[in-house]
């Protein structure tokens, strides 16, 4: 048990440091044009890529589509295209999320 800590300590240690090497390398040197562009769609595509994961879930050899999942995620972004504030948008998909799992989609 000991072990473990001492693994997610040094696993802390380790992201920690690495980041902030890599944030003191980046505000030295001058991106372009390219990079920046780059880096502007890795956040928006790690989000796709952990939705997609949560919607479509293996089952059995073959991929069932998550409905409850589906439709919270479809508010939230409904929810955010209207009103324009991400926590409220959030709070509210996942409010229907819940609903939709357990009192509409048995």
């Amino acid at each position: 048990m000991l072990n473990e800590w001492i693994l997610i300590g040094l696993l802390s240690v380790s992201t920690y440091v690495s980041r902030i090497i890599g944030v003191e390398i980046m505000a030295r040197r001058k991106m372009g044009s390219a990079f920046r562009i780059y880096f502007n769609y890795v956040p928006v595509a790690i989000i796709s890529a952990l939705i997609i994961k949560q919607i479509l879930v293996p089952t059995e050899g073959h991929l069932d589509i998550s409905y409850p999942v589906l439709i919270g995620c479809l508010s939230t972004a409904i929810t955010m295209k209207i009103i324009k504030i991400f926590l409220p948008s959030v709070v509210i998909g996942i409010m229907i999320g819940l609903l939709a799992r357990y009192f509409l989609i048995s």
